[in-house]
């Protein structure tokens, strides 16, 4: 049977890991009651958010200011995710999969990059026009050479990203998986991120859990 056994949230100045609230110093969370992914109200400056998050944990990952935002946040949150004792030496890097989703591919990056383009285009910019590049990122950073795939939903579905890796997991592809939902548009970014594992917790992996983890 599978399990979560971390998860992280980081929408609208907000950090939940492992459904505690982690304060940030200099923000307050502008949100009144939590929303499902990709339907939040949004901070005036992600960027700014998510650069104070990576200073306050103390990260030292320089490629970090390289990244686009959706990238800053996916990185961001599985770094988080994979801070509460997660154990990679209990896995082959060809087991370790990443599944994730949202719904505006990497249109946030799209509309910069289209900018640079009246003048010259920049190809830091256009490396990140694919959603799946975030996915890249996390991989790099932890060696995970596992089952990765990147999904483009209207919104958030649960059904679909807990069939996807429960079959994953039970077919032996993956014996563990960083899943869940990253997406940014403008000043509106949210994630939700849930590791899978086979280690038994108190919390099974079922659509029943990503919602109650989401609503933190």
């Amino acid at each position: 049977m599978e399990y979560i056994t971390a998860s992280c949230v980081i929408s609208d100045n907000f950090i939940s890991i492992n459904g505690l609230a982690v304060p940030l110093p200099g923000f307050a969370s502008a949100g009144s009651a939590p929303l499902s992914p990709g339907s939040v109200p949004g901070s005036p400056d992600p960027a700014g958010f998510l650069l104070s998050a990576y200073q306050h944990f103390g990260f030292q990952y320089p490629k970090f200011y390289k990244m686009d935002l959706l990238s800053k946040l996916g990185w961001l949150a599985a770094e988080l995710l994979l801070s509460k004792g997660f154990d990679p030496g209990l896995y082959r890097p060809e087991d370790i999969a990443v599944v994730l989703s949202n719904s505006n591919a990497s249109l946030d990056t799209d509309y910069k990059y289209m900018e640079t383009v009246k003048e010259i285009p920049s190809p830091a910019v256009f490396v990140y026009t694919l959603p799946n590049i975030m996915i890249g990122e996390i991989c790099i950073r932890h060696k995970f050479k596992g089952e990765n795939a990147f999904f483009v939903f209207e919104s958030f579905d649960p059904e679909f990203i807990h069939e996807y890796v429960r079959d994953l997991m039970e077919n032996g592809t993956a014996q563990a998986c960083i899943c869940g939902w990253v997406d940014v548009l403008g000043a509106e970014y949210k994630a939700v991120l849930y590791l899978v594992e086979k280690v038994a917790s108190s919390t099974p992996f079922d659509v029943a859990s990503m919602n109650r983890i989401d609503k933190h």
